[in-house]
């Protein structure tokens, strides 16, 4: 029997740590031909604890799932090139297995990041292509034609998106779902692929496609109460944006109200205009937290980043989710193009309309390819066309400097503790963990509103 190892290799654990959802994925779509083991770098000790693994498993194929490039933060800006690069070589000392990376932040840097870490192989887009890519291994057929496979030789990268079956497959009593669910007790869950928006600075068309591919709502409320089962105390959506479609996200509320989930939830939301009684009919199915991706309270700054909505849309969303009673986050994008003191200011006394929410600020947007803000900042002469982007790089407003922004929003917030500024590596956020070990459980930004 073949034996496939995957390795989460995300070890981000600010503000919470993230359930390796994707891999799921991937093991669900090999069939019983192979024995696949998960591997979450956030249970494992050190990378020499991990070698052990690796040798005890002998692997066959050892996959690397890259979700994050960086911590995409102006402030404490940290690349994990060198960390992944230290995990490959323990990897290569502890095993002969054909090495191939895959992930939504591979995704992004596909050939840069097979050249870097010097893998066999490489998987652009969702991560079943896996089980194609194995079987045209086995069979010493060529891969070149299998879209998103990417190879040494490889200079142009096709992308596809997965239009065959798609199926999760959870473990309850592997060990790492026993690590999320005694550190937060949040496990994930998905309801679509592919994002219809057109953000200006977003990766996620790219990696899952613009056309939404949805499932069964009843199939989604069947796996939240198989989490929900297993033990878990919350559950994350972890859709681009759970309202893009407000028919199907009402349908899977709707499902799980008839599944019998209990445990509350939350997700990624977009502040257009909701329906009617929206956020109530979710808040009824267990929804408790709306992560809302704001960005700017700025029109002219909504139109640059190719925001779906308004500004007087993010405060019609607002209020019906606190009628709804509901947990409310913003995120604001600040220095992108055409930001300047004006913009900065709007957005700034527009948030202190919002009540009862946390704020959280980036002072600075990361540049990826494949992105209209790509495009901008090549046009702007940021960045060149032959540029590596792996190590971050951050669009430049020339109306404003990052500086400015940022002691902007400081001097503002002054000193409130719901304003957070980074990615979360403050003073509030590393509070979180501390409640994490005495029981408490769920995302826990709530306990920040003000």
């Amino acid at each position: 029997m073949t034996k496939v190892l995957l390795i989460s290799a995300n070890t981000l654990r600010m503000p919470y740590p993230v359930y390796p959802l994707g891999l799921d994925y991937v093991v669900g779509s090999l069939d019983s031909r192979y024995q696949t083991r998960i591997v979450d770098l956030n249970t494992v000790a050190d990378l020499d604890d991990l070698g052990a693994i690796i040798r005890e498993f002998s692997p066959d194929f050892v996959g690397v799932s890259i979700r994050n490039v960086d911590n995409s933060d102006t402030i404490n800006s940290r690349a994990f090139l060198s960390d992944y690069q230290n995990l490959v070589r323990q990897i290569r000392k502890n095993s002969p297995a054909r090495l191939i990376l895959g992930g939504s932040g591979y995704t992004v840097f596909p050939v840069e990041f097979l050249q870097a870490l010097d893998a066999d192989y490489g998987i652009a887009g969702e991560g079943e292509r896996l089980s194609l890519l194995l079987e045209a291994l086995e069979k010493n057929e060529s891969v070149q034609s299998i879209p998103g496979i990417v190879t040494k030789d490889t200079v142009t990268v096709t992308y596809e998106p997965w239009d065959s079956a798609i199926q999760r497959r959870f473990d309850s009593a592997s060990s790492h779902t026993g690590f999320y669910l005694s550190y937060g007790g949040m496990l994930n869950l998905q309801t679509k692929r592919g994002c219809p928006f057109r953000c200006s600075y977003c990766t996620y068309p790219h990696i899952e496609g613009s056309r939404m591919r949805f499932f069964p709502a009843r199939e989604v409320a069947l796996k939240a109460r198989e989490l929900q089962d297993a033990g878990a105390k919350y559950i994350f959506i972890t859709d681009s944006a759970f309202n893009a479609s407000y028919d199907h996200s009402r349908q899977v509320a709707e499902a799980f109200i008839e599944a019998h989930v209990s445990i509350p939830w939350g997700g990624f939301f977009a502040p257009t205009i909701p329906p009617a009684d929206y956020y109530k009919l979710l808040a009824d199915a267990g929804l408790s937290h709306v992560e809302f991706g704001t960005e700017s309270l700025s029109d002219t700054m909504l139109a640059n980043l190719q925001k779906p909505f308004a500004a007087r849309d993010v405060f019609a969303a607002h209020k019906q989710a606190l009628k709804a009673d509901l947990y409310i986050a913003h995120y604001f994008l600040l220095g992108g193009p055409g930001e300047n003191d004006q913009t900065l200011q709007d957005t700034l006394n527009g948030v202190d309309t919002l009540e009862k929410s946390v704020f959280v600020f980036f002072c600075g947007i990361r540049i990826y390819p494949h992105t209209a803000l790509y495009e901008v900042a090549l046009k702007e002469g940021q960045i060149s066309p032959s540029q590596s982007l792996l190590q971050p790089v951050f669009y430049r407003s020339p109306h404003i400097s990052g500086k400015e922004i940022m002691q902007a929003v400081e001097n503002h917030a002054n000193g409130r503790f719901n304003w957070i500024i980074g990615s979360g590596e403050n003073k509030a956020t590393r509070a979180l963990p501390k409640l994490y070990d005495r029981g408490f459980t769920g995302p826990l930004w709530e306990h920040l509103i003000q």
